[in-house]
């Protein structure tokens, strides 16, 4: 489990071992193929996959972009394809017996070793027509919108093996040229949640995923379009400007026994979980791409508020001259320093996870 992240659901049970930095593959430039070729991909028959307990949700859409994840499991030293299908063994049986699910959430995972297998049932199958999306459950809210990946391990500090990133860039490459997805279009688990996966390290790297899956596509895309606009991922102990911010709109939410004092302190993490609850937020206890987007309002310059004392702040800290006459989301991810190419925000419908 994520190291800060505390969850109404959790996500896969397992330890926190932190093997050595890895050494990642090579830099792939621009080049000139228009599509890139599946990596071989073994399907749940393959890895020993139980069926799943319901039909499997088809849609007739495609999706429009990619999310990344870690499993948040050890960075074990076994790369072998055997460790990579017992570990898809036991997320699907994580999945189904501890969450309920009617299969595998994601829809495929890549071990530390580099092979690649499909996750829930008719994955491969759907993403080879390219036309539609088999439905998922790896991150409410984007389920039928985004491909999800699980990586195998723990990147918070240190980075995936070059054998997995060359896979996750192979299969990113893959699935962008058969739905016909922008290669900038790859996002981290946090920017929809509030989580610290897929890892503060590996979430780092995703421009670089993004420029690379590019140049495997043949295209060239600028350095700050690999950039997207995010949230910052704030947790307990954290200090500093963002902090404030938030201090100053949790007391905008009337908690006004948050004092705005740039610490997330015990008072600061006690209110957030309360407005989390009130909120209905699925993942509690760090403020991320779930809670962040309710909690920063649009706030107009003519106010004397809370809200408008969080700008202030934040625009103090960058030394911004002035600000909109409106702030609104955009705007405070540039003030938070996390601006960059608009995220894409679509969503899907809501209801449980299957």
């Amino acid at each position: 489990m994520d190291r800060y992240r505390m969850t109404r659901r959790g996500f896969l049970a397992g330890g926190l071992a932190l093997a050595g930095t890895a050494v990642l593959g090579s830099t792939v430039g621009a080049g000139t193929a228009l599509a890139a070729d599946s990596p071989h991909i073994t399907d749940c028959a393959g890895w020993g996959a139980r069926p799943n307990s319901d039909i499997v949700p088809i849609w007739n859409r495609r999706p429009v972009k990619i999310l990344v994840h870690h499993t948040a499991t050890p960075n074990g030293g076994d790369l072998g394809e055997g460790a990579g299908f017992a570990l898809a063994r036991s997320i699907q049986n994580f999945h189904m017996d501890s969450r309920g699910w009617l299969d595998t959430g994601q829809h495929f995972t890549i071990s530390r070793g580099g092979f690649v297998m499909e996750g829930r049932h008719r994955s491969l199958e759907i993403l080879r027509g390219g036309t539609r999306q088999v439905e998922g459950a790896h991150c409410t809210g984007q389920n039928i919108v985004a491909v999800g990946i699980e990586n195998e391990g723990t990147y918070i500090d240190t980075v995936p093996t070059g054998a997995l990133w060359d896979s996750l860039r192979a299969t990113c490459a893959y699935i962008c040229t058969q739905y016909g997805i922008a290669p900038t279009e790859l996002y981290g688990h946090r920017d929809f949640k509030n989580t610290a996966c897929p890892g503060d390290a590996l979430y780092a790297m995703l421009p670089r995923l993004r420029g690379e899956v590019a140049g495997l596509l043949g295209r060239n895309i600028e350095g700050g379009a690999t950039h997207k606009a995010s949230w910052p991922l704030l947790r307990p102990g954290d200090t500093g400007p963002a902090v404030t911010a938030a201090q100053y709109l949790l007391r905008d939410n009337g908690l006004t026994e948050v004092v705005p004092n740039g610490h997330y302190d015990a008072t600061t993490s006690d209110a957030v979980l309360r407005y989390q609850d009130a909120t209905g937020a699925e993942d509690v206890g760090m403020i991320g791409g779930e809670t962040w987007p309710v909690l920063a309002r649009t706030v107009r310059s003519s106010e004397d508020s809370d809200a408008a004392k969080a700008v202030e702040t934040l625009a103090a800290r960058r030394g911004a001259e002035s600000v909109p006459d409106v702030v609104d989301r955009p705007d405070w991810q540039r003030l938070l320093g996390t601006g960059g190419a608009p995220a894409d925000v679509s969503v899907d419908p809501t209801g449980p996870p299957r």
